[in-house]
């Protein structure tokens, strides 16, 4: 059978065999190692099938995996997360929606200790949406929100794709972190955009401004100052080269660890909670990235990679153009699979195209993290929608559904600005060491 016929039969499967909710690390490894065997010798799969698997396992440069994970745990585990939101319900009690623009800054907060689309909107969606809910807010803004802010989880470093990312494309991991700076920024004002341009045409989503003192606005910034230290410690490490990412993730975790002691907020069993969490994170990371390295070398195989490249650079259309097919096919994907799973599925295909296109790896990979956010809150199956219906508790889905189509009119305005000021991303990275 033709090797190309082969591989798009085994990616066809890999996405069936995800829809049966079978592990997704497990799954690439399968379809990867019986694919490599059909093209050269059972012997020979096995052997590949045990050296990506030690490679990974042993790899220093994964190492940076479990120490921001564990970074993320600690913060979490200290209520970093639920002092940010706090205080921005303080800061924007004056404006109305205020409980909103703070769920924005609380998702921010979150996102930057933790990674995880999904994992941020669940979290969250457990604390925003019953106290918007005390507070009168319409449904569909309030489980909109939170569903939309959710995606900051995997742009506001450091992201747990941007890291998959760099380890699949031999990227430094350190400027992909200081891409995702600026455009993760850029994604949370124009979420915040959204939401006071809502709430001026419907003031009824969203009850009136109650304000607060100067005294409570001062105290409110206590919840922000640790968050900003740790963020700004690890961040300004990086760009000024004081560490190396590896290092970046150990140095957070001391720096969360620090904080959590002096604020005695970090218990003994939060601390071991934190442990244990983060060895079940990163056992899961290591093994997706495990399988998409064994599944990789299966699609090098057939050929796939090298024909849609030679395709792509046959087509009689500019970069920006090609770059718009690519974008529509991960957004499309987004609506069926997690980011970490369309990630590791489609960078072996689409990475060489970006290279032989000539444009830059590291604004493609903000692009591709900005494409997929747009993806999970996107119908049919918007995986972060499917989240915040089970934390909203009752709410219908296309109450949700309904609720994020203003925040998804905010992402492809960011995606636009990002596709005509690429800068934005490569700014930073340009500057940094790493």
């Amino acid at each position: 059978m033709d090797p190309v016929v082969i591989g798009i039969v085994s990616i066809i499967l890999l996405i069936v065999i995800f829809l049966l909710r079978m592990p997704v690390g497990f799954t690439m490894a399968l379809v990867g190692v019986v694919g490599f065997s059909m093209f050269v010798t059972l012997d020979a799969g096995m052997n590949i099938l045990a050296r990506d698997f030690f490679d990974i396992f042993s790899s220093y440069s994964l190492t940076v995996i479990p120490m921001f994970t564990l970074m993320g745990c600690i913060a979490s585990e200290s209520g970093m997360s639920l002092r940010l939101y706090d205080a921005g319900y303080v800061l924007f009690s004056r404006f109305r929606g205020g409980l909103a623009l703070a769920t924005i800054l609380g998702c921010a907060g979150f996102a930057a200790i933790n990674g995880s689309t999904s994992a941020t909107a669940a979290a969250m969606g457990k604390v925003c949406i019953p106290e918007m809910k005390r507070y009168k807010y319409d449904d569909s803004l309030a489980t909109g929100v939170v569903a939309a802010a959710g995606t900051l989880g995997i742009m506001i470093p450091p992201s747990t794709i941007f890291i998959v990312y760099g380890i699949l494309t031999e990227q430094s991991i350190g400027k992909l972190f200081i891409a995702g700076v600026l455009p993760g920024l850029l994604i949370a004002v124009l979420l915040m955009a959204a939401i006071v341009i809502m709430v001026w045409r419907k003031p009824e989503l969203a009850p009136a401004a109650v304000g607060s003192t100067f005294k409570e606005k001062v105290e409110a910034l206590a919840g922000v100052t640790e968050m900003l230290i740790l963020f700004c410690f690890v961040i300004l490490g990086l760009f000024f080269g004081w560490f190396s990412p590896t290092q970046a993730g150990g140095a957070g975790v001391g720096g969360a660890i620090l904080i959590g002691l002096v604020t005695r907020t970090l218990t003994w069993p939060g601390f071991v909670n934190a442990l244990k969490d983060a060895v079940r994170v990163t056992a899961m990371v290591m093994v997706i990235v495990a399988g998409a390295t064994v599944f990789g070398h299966f699609i090098a195989v057939t050929k796939i990679p090298m024909m849609l490249t030679d395709w792509v650079g046959a087509l009689p259309l500019p970069p920006m153009a090609i770059m718009a097919v690519v974008i529509v096919i991960y957004l499309i994907g987004g609506c069926f699979m997690d980011s970490l799973a369309l990630i590791t599925l489609t960078i072996p295909v689409f990475f060489p195209v970006v290279l032989a296109l000539g444009l830059d790896p590291i604004w493609f990979g903000v692009v591709i993290v900005l494409v997929t956010e747009m993806g999970v809150i996107t119908p049919p199956v918007g995986l972060n929608v499917y989240v915040i219906h089970g934390a909203a508790g009752g709410v219908p889905l296309e109450t949700i559904f309904k609720g994020i189509f203003p925040f998804l009119i905010a992402l492809v305005i960011a995606a636009a600005i990002l596709l005509a000021f690429p800068q934005i991303a490569t700014f930073l990275p340009s500057m940094t060491r790493y």
